[in-house]
This record gives C-alpha cells, structure tokens and sequence, in this order.
C-alpha cells in the first residue's frame, strides 16, 4: 500500500502549533470583540453562484474553485474567500444594520502551493454591512492595524487606494485597456491574456518584462469621481488623526472584481518582498445587490493566518505559547489513584494530564517532564499507604514536599497554578 500523506498544498497542524493558531485567533476575537464584532460562523461550502457573484473573471472563479456536483445534482463549491458567504448570511437572514461580524476558518484555492501560501489555508477577518461612512473605512482599516500591534508585529506597512465608484472604474479599465493594448506583444503572453478578461488585474503582474508598461499606465486617482475622492481624503483623514502611517498606493487593485472605493493591503516588511502581503480588503459596495439583497454598502478585511504567523516568526515575536499544563500526575501504584486525582484537579479548574500503561517512575517522570508541566505530583506505595502526595516542582526549582491528599488542589493552587473559569 503507498504510503498515505497530506494533499499536496495541505498540511497538518500539530501541537504546539495548534495552540499557537488557537492564541492567534482568540487574540483576534479580542480586538475585533472589543469594538463590537461578533462571531459569524458560515458554510465550508455554498452553491457555485454565490461565489460566481465575486467576479467571473477572477482567476479564483476561473481557474483556482474547487467546485463539484452533490448527490441531489446541485453546483457547489468549497470556500475560495469568506466575504461572499456572510453577504449571503446577511441577504438571507436580513440583520439589522450596521451588521458588524468576524469570521475564521479554511478557505480552499486550486493554486501552486508554497511557503505560507497553500491550497487550504486560514484567514480571519471582519466585514461591515449597512455603513457607508468614511469612517467605518477608517475602523475597518483601524483594527488590523490594531491586531498586528497586539502579536507584537512592527514591521508592517500599510498600503490604500481609492478605485471609484463603479462609473469611475469603468472608465479607469477602458484607459487601462487602451494603455496596454497600444504595446501589442510587448505584454507578457500571461499578462496579455489578463487583459482580455481584466485589464486591472494586469497591474498585478509580478514578471519583470510588463514592469516599465505598468509604470507608465494611467492612475485611478486621475478617474475618480467628486464624491470618491471625497470620500478617500475622509479615509486619509481619519488615518492620520489615528496615527496610522499609510502610504497611498495607486496602482493597488487587490485581487477581487467586487471592491470598491477604499481598498487596502498589509505587507510585513520582515519577509520576502515577493510574498510579503499578509492581508487586505475594501470596500465593495454593490455586492449585496449581486447576491439578491437590498442596496447596502459593505466593507470588511480577510488576514492569512500562515503568513502573518511567517512574519511573526521573522519579527521574533508572538512565539509557542508556553505549556499550559499546571500538574502532571505520576502514579506507580496501579493508575486507579491517578484516575481519582486527575478528576478532582480538573473539577477545580487545573489543567492536569497522567501516564498510562503503568510505566515505571522514571518513565513517567520523563513524560512529565515533557509535558512543560509546572509540578509533579507523585504517588507510589508508600504514599497510598500514608494519604500523601509528593509535589516536585518541574520549572524553576525548589524541594519536594509531601502534602496530605485533600490538600493537594490547595497548594498547587498557592504555589502557582491559576485554575481556569
């Protein structure tokens, strides 16, 4: 039999891993809590027209969906992004507005798989419906920026754009168009062909040989409309009375055909400046009325969870966590009296783990060890026959001491251990 791996573009999350992605997203619901989001949980997996709604001519529709036919013979799709299910979540359930909410989980895209990019791959964000103030932009925006602060992140720039209303981008893709076409075949074959389905998206071209033509391509900012520009200087505005450094980018699109006016990106410096984005959004105002819904503007930010953690460890901040286990309980007298104990710490609210197999002391002792527990707690026949426990600190040192068994949870707590609510 082969032997059985991993997808290719997956991986396996193990601990401690696992309790670090488990820290990154609570420290997220924790900033994002604070100003009033809550927690919207949708499908993995929706029909293929929700996500034909974020633009068929994204190479995420046209080349990257998984997308499939259930039993009932229904069109669906696995979750290529998460702003298009919760703007079907708001179409079909109508909350009141402003409905602010954040999300976390898998997202999955049939791309070349790479470091801190891969085939499934966690995002968290928030998104906005029913608000079309500036300022909402300048939360938005505002609360990333806030939530790289809270990892410890410092080498983060913040990049924004304006692309319009969506006269104005229309416009900008009809000079665009004109702009690129004028060059014949001195586009790149790739870049030519994104041309066709979207001119903006050949400003995304990362091949060194379309460079000098996107350089000199008109600028969105020359298209926008009165009320665009307005609306952008407000964002700006509400940016700098923050404190937030930004610099203006005016050829940054991002990756989808649904925004509208502000858009934005982070790029962590510490890593390569080819894969250096590390999350982004905007404002996408019209896509409520794609799925169906009411006029209603939106606004919202996805962060990739594996590349931010890439810049972290760049950074050198926002590490393991450390091993949360308070007590580790060694028993060579059969395992009965380990079974009783480890019950009655946990009732109390410490984090506690055992041996199993009736292995030797000096094997258990090992797994304690191992375990980055703060003391063991020992027990073999003599302190069955006397009612005791022996405490041996693993971490900073000290004595042992032998402590009666009702006293146990006591004193674990004293010297150290903070039960859990």
């Amino acid at each position: 039999m082969p032997e059985l791996k991993a997808p290719i573009g997956t991986r396996d999350v193990l601990p401690p891993d696992s309790a670090r992605w488990r820290r990154f997203v609570g420290v997220f619901a924790e900033v994002v809590g604070a100003a009033g989001y809550g927690q919207v949980v949708t499908p993995i997996f929706e029909e293929l027209a929700v996500f034909h709604r974020i633009g068929e001519a994204t190479e995420i529709v046209t080349k990257e969906m998984y997308d499939f036919e259930d039993k009932g013979g229904r069109r669906m799709a696995l979750r290529p992004e998460g702003t298009a299910g919760v703007v079907r979540a708001f179409v079909e359930h109508r909350p009141a507005t402003p409905w602010k909410v954040w999300y976390t989980g898998p997202n999955f895209r049939y791309e070349k798989a790479q470091k801190g990019r891969y085939r499934q791959f966690d995002q968290v964000g928030i998104e906005v419906l029913g608000a079309d103030d500036p300022y909402c932009d300048v939360e938005v925006i505002a609360l990333a920026w806030q939530f790289y602060a809270a990892l410890g992140l410092r080498q983060v720039r913040l990049l924004v754009n304006s692309l319009g209303d969506a006269g104005d981008r229309g416009r900008y893709a009809a000079a665009l168009a004109e702009h690129f076409e004028s060059y014949g075949d001195a586009l790149t074959p790739e870049s030519r062909h994104t041309l066709q389905r979207n001119p903006l998206r050949v400003l995304d071209s990362k091949r060194p040989d379309d460079r000098p033509m996107i350089e000199a391509a008109p600028l969105m900012g020359d298209f926008l409309s009165a009320a665009a520009a307005e609306h952008f200087e407000v964002v700006l505005g509400g940016l700098r009375a923050l404190g937030i450094p930004f610099t203006v980018a005016p050829r940054l699109v991002r990756g989808l055909d649904y925004y509208r006016r502000t858009t934005f990106e982070f790029a962590a410096e510490a890593l390569d400046a080819a894969q250096n984005a590390v999350g982004g959004g905007g404002r996408y105002d019209g896509l409520v009325e794609e799925m169906g819904g009411p006029a209603t503007p939106g606004i919202g930010f996805a962060l990739g969870v594996d590349r931010t953690l890439l810049a972290c460890d760049a950074e050198g901040v926002f590490g393991l966590p450390a091993a949360d286990l308070d007590a580790f309980v060694v028993d060579t007298t059969g395992g009965a009296t380990a079974l009783a104990l480890t019950a009655e710490l946990r009732a109390a609210g410490l984090r506690v783990d055992r041996a199993f197999d009736n292995r030797s002391m000096k094997s258990q002792m090992k797994a304690a060890d191992r375990s980055g527990a703060a003391v063991a707690l020992i027990v073999g026949s003599d302190e069955l026959a006397a009612g005791t426990v022996v405490v041996r600190p693993l971490r900073g040192g000290g004595d042992q001491v032998a402590v009666p068994r009702d006293h146990v949870i006591d004193h674990v707590v004293r010297t150290g251990a903070t039960p859990t609510p």
